[in-house]
Order: structure tokens, then C-alpha cells, then sequence
């Protein structure tokens, strides 16, 4: 009997030494896999990030489809000035302007202190070339078929809206957001610890997730991470 009863000591020894070093070891372990997911999902919404600027740049708005905007990042180009020469302090407070100093007649020059006309426009210029927005905005290789697609996911999107800010002055500010709640992307980790993660989000009156932008308030694109 006495046997029996040290064995379940040692059993019940062994078990509490097991909880104390899961309680420790759990959020660690958690946080480490968090980090891990974060990561790869932040480097994903920054791509959304950069391709939803070229594209509201080149049309003046932000778009709330992702077919649209691997579209636009895969077929569409951009154009892309080559500058030639700068003009000085003096010239700019003057008036001239880029525009003005490439359409520039001679007795136009004095007037922006140009003294010699000809040596200023052989070094002055603006080429305009026209690249492909994915090689301009990701570098030639960057495959961009997935970034719709939220990391960890098991195939879930991520949320894309758009929207617009009146100020009042009258004008219009496109707006966008791309997000993913916790729950999507931390799928398969401690339940409790995730849990515990979205109630301090919501204490906090926070998203309860990771996101870029706003589609109500201009936040000048900035993610929630940043």
C-alpha cells in the first residue's frame, strides 16, 4: 500500500512540475509563433500598402478589389522622370519651375538669373520612361499572386475596403484599409492565449487584429504595428 501511495506522489509531483512549467513555458512558446505570423502578415499588408498608393497615384483612387489590384501591379506601368540638372535657390524663389525652365525662351533667362541660356537648357532635363508597376513599386521576380491571401490562414483573404474624408475645405481624401482579425491568422495557437489577446485589444478599443489604413479617418496609411 505504501508503495502504491509513494507512486502516486511521484505520479502527482511529476504532473504539478508538468503544469508549473506549461504555465510558463505556454506564452512563451505563444508569443514566439505570434511574432512569427505578425511578421509575415505585416510584410504582406505593407505590400497591399505599396501597391494601393501606385495605384491611387496613377488613377486618383484607392480600389477595394484585389483582382483589380494584381491587375493593375502585374500589366499597368508608371511613369518615371529622370531629372537632369536642379535649379537653385534663387531661380525657384524667382518663379521657375520645372515646367517653366523646359518650355523657357532666351530673353526669358535674365529674369531667373540665367546668364547663359544655352549651357542652362543643354544641362537642364526631364525624360519621362515608362516602366511596369511591379518592377517600379516590388523589384523584377516579385511574385504577387498571393497577396490577397492572409499568411496562416489556411486560405482566408484579407479584409480590403475603401472610403473618402471631406475636409473642410471641401476636399476629398481617398481612404483604405486592409486588415485580419487575430482569429484568422493565429488560427491553430493557445485558444486561451488568443483569446486573451483579442479582450485586452477590445479593452483597449483597438482592432483586434493587424491593419493598414483607415477607410474613415485619414491615418496617412500607417498600420496599427507602427
Amino acid at each position: 500500500m505504501r508503495i502504491v501511495f509513494k507512486a502516486l506522489l511521484v505520479l502527482a509531483s511529476i504532473f504539478m512540475a508538468y503544469l508549473c512549467y506549461s504555465s510558463i513555458m505556454s506564452p512563451i512558446e505563444f508569443n514566439e509563433q505570434k511574432d512569427i505570423r505578425d511578421n509575415a502578415v505585416i510584410k504582406r499588408l505593407k505590400d497591399i500598402r505599396k501597391a494601393q498608393i501606385a495605384y491611387k497615384d496613377l488613377h486618383g483612387k484607392y480600389t477595394a478589389s484585389f483582382d483589380t489590384l494584381v491587375y493593375f501591379v502585374n500589366n499597368e506601368h508608371i511613369p518615371v522622370v529622370k531629372k537632369i540638372g536642379e535649379l537653385s535657390d534663387y531661380q525657384l524663389e524667382k518663379g521657375l519651375t520645372d515646367s517653366i525652365a523646359l518650355k523657357m525662351q532666351p530673353e526669358d533667362a535674365a529674369k531667373y538669373g540665367i546668364e547663359d541660356y544655352d549651357l542652362f537648357m543643354s544641362t537642364f532635363r526631364r525624360d519621362t520612361s515608362y516602366v511596369s508597376v511591379k518592377e517600379a513599386v516590388f523589384g523584377k521576380g516579385y511574385v504577387l499572386d498571393s497577396l490577397s491571401y492572409v499568411p496562416f490562414s489556411n486560405g482566408k483573404k484579407f479584409e480590403l475596403k475603401v472610403g473618402e474624408q471631406i475636409t473642410k475645405s471641401g476636399t476629398v481624401i481617398p481612404l483604405f484599409e486592409a486588415k485580419v482579425p487575430f482569429a484568422v491568422y493565429l488560427q491553430g495557437l493557445n485558444k486561451q492565449e488568443v483569446v486573451n489577446l483579442i479582450d485586452k485589444a477590445t479593452t483597449l478599443e483597438k482592432y483586434e487584429g493587424l491593419k493598414v489604413g483607415d477607410a474613415e479617418a485619414s491615418n496617412n496609411n500607417a498600420g496599427n504595428w507602427e
